[in-house]
């Protein structure tokens, strides 16, 4: 049998991320086709698809462009399909919005940054990719939008002092959504965080403070290769 097939959805600006988690699925024995969803690229069919895997993206999972029209479609024809689905950052609060209404994602009023420990839910101790992070897991996470946590098709597996949805599932179906970036390694943390130096500032962040505090969050990278597991079994 050949490597099972992930689709990458590139939602921001560029296709080419410090993260660089296109290649770590690779390395996780996942064949990983590449499409630019941000500039409105998107496969004509699903069904060669064993994963989905959607980016974060600098715009609001809400807004009115064609892109996100068109990701809020295959979601919900990926969700029919049965296919396993990860979305991280925008990647969540997209998949909130194409599976559980538009009013699921709302503008905070004020950003949520920093290294942070989450508090899992009784709920993660079953969950295929999030059992790793019982008791508690320690990520990054920096959003102006946030998931609401109150539907009743969605159960949270783990909670912040800010955000009480920072990681969820659907139903009981294998998709899942991730609000903090458990993508960033400790290696490339202070290049994320001079990267993104002034916005960071600008929505409240200590960039030094960041650096000291930043970790490999190998806990939190668990759900990562647990899902790239999940899809491969």
């Amino acid at each position: 049998m050949g490597r099972k097939r992930l689709l990458y959805l590139h939602n921001g600006r560029t296709q080419h991320t410090i993260a660089r988690l296109d290649e770590r699925f690779e390395s996780w024995g996942l064949e990983v086709d590449r499409y630019w969803a941000y500039q409105n690229q998107f496969p004509a069919d699903l069904t060669a698809y064993d994963g989905i895997f959607l980016s974060g993206s600098p715009h609001g999972a809400y807004e009115d462009i064609p892109f996100i029209h068109r990701e809020h479609q295959l979601i919900n024809q990926a969700a029919e399909l049965g296919i396993p689905i990860l979305g991280i950052c925008f990647g969540s609060q997209i998949l909130a919005s194409a599976l559980c209404g538009r009013d699921q994602v709302f503008r905070r009023a004020n950003c949520e940054i920093g290294n942070k420990w989450l508090q899992a839910t009784p709920a993660a101790a079953d969950d295929v990719i999030a059992s790793g992070i019982v008791p508690q897991v320690y990520m990054f996470v920096w959003h102006n939008d946030e998931v609401r946590a109150t539907h009743p098709d969605m159960t949270v597996l783990a909670s912040s002092d800010q955000c009480p949805n920072q990681i969820w599932r659907y139903k009981d179906q294998p998709i899942w959504g991730i609000q903090g970036h458990p993508e960033i390694t400790l290696q490339q943390a202070p290049l994320w965080f001079e990267q993104n130096r002034a916005t960071m500032e600008r929505d409240g962040a200590d960039i030094d403070q960041l650096i000291a505090t930043a970790d490999e969050a190998v806990a939190a990278k668990s759900m990562l290769s647990r899902f790239a597991a999940f899809i491969s079994s």
